[in-house]
């Protein structure tokens, strides 16, 4: 008969080694940063946001607004710590603007 295992994991947990195991994090990642971008930044942002990428620890933002892109430009290094705050670890390093 097998031996039944007492250590009980919590959901998170299992989820958390399986995606860990499965090298799915880096997807995640991806996925979060473009979620994280699209909450923190709001409906004025978002409307002129056309694509949000994480490519090794850079995220590439595309803004079809040539004004909100310059404006955006002064405050990088906040929204970069807000970012990585958001999402509980420091997977961006550096923010480009095109």
């Amino acid at each position: 008969m097998p031996k039944r295992h007492n250590d009980h994991i919590s959901i998170a947990d299992a989820l958390k080694e399986f995606v860990e195991t499965n090298k799915l994090e880096t997807g995640l990642d991806k996925v979060n940063v473009a979620d994280a971008w699209s909450n923190l930044m709001g409906n004025g942002v978002n409307k002129y946001t056309t694509s949000v990428q994480l490519e090794r620890d850079i995220l590439y933002v595309q803004l079809s607004s040539s004004v909100l892109r310059e404006e955006l430009s002064y405050g990088k290094d906040k929204i970069m710590s807000m970012l990585n705050e958001a999402l509980g670890k420091p997977l961006i390093k550096k923010i480009v603007l095109r």
